[in-house]
């Protein structure tokens, strides 16, 4: 087997390597969509302001991926819940899973009413 070596030329001409994203930062955009969005209210002019509305119309198309995900998230919560106050007799620890079950429902409202917002209402 023969090894290949690159010219200089041919060195400078590859792509970089590409850094990892950390988890932690992964794991929050799996869960959060704000980084998708924009802030309209920071926009300095007109100009800005119809730009970064149409960025944040076009990006809306993501938030029923993000529901899905609180979905999950919500589901899972209850089901613990109920597992740990059926099974293992724990209701302190239910508790805590049924207070977040209840936090993602609020969010899964809240993701709901901003699709429906940018997808189907007049804001411009």
């Amino acid at each position: 087997m023969t090894k290949v070596t690159l010219q200089p030329d041919q060195q400078e001409r590859q792509e970089p390597a590409r850094t990892l994203m950390p988890f932690r930062t992964l794991l929050y955009r799996f869960i959060f969509f704000d980084w998708l969005f924009r802030d309209v209210s920071a926009a300095r002019n007109l100009f800005e302001r119809h730009a970064a509305l149409q960025h944040n119309k076009d990006m809306s198309r993501y938030l029923p991926l993000y529901f899905r995900r609180w979905t999950v998230l919500a589901t899972f919560d209850f089901g613990l819940g109920f597992v740990f106050e059926r099974f293992l007799q724990t209701t302190m620890l239910s508790a805590c899973f049924f207070t977040w079950s209840c936090m993602t429902m609020v969010g899964m409202v809240i993701i709901a009413v901003a699709w429906v917002f940018l997808t189907y209402g007049r804001l411009s």
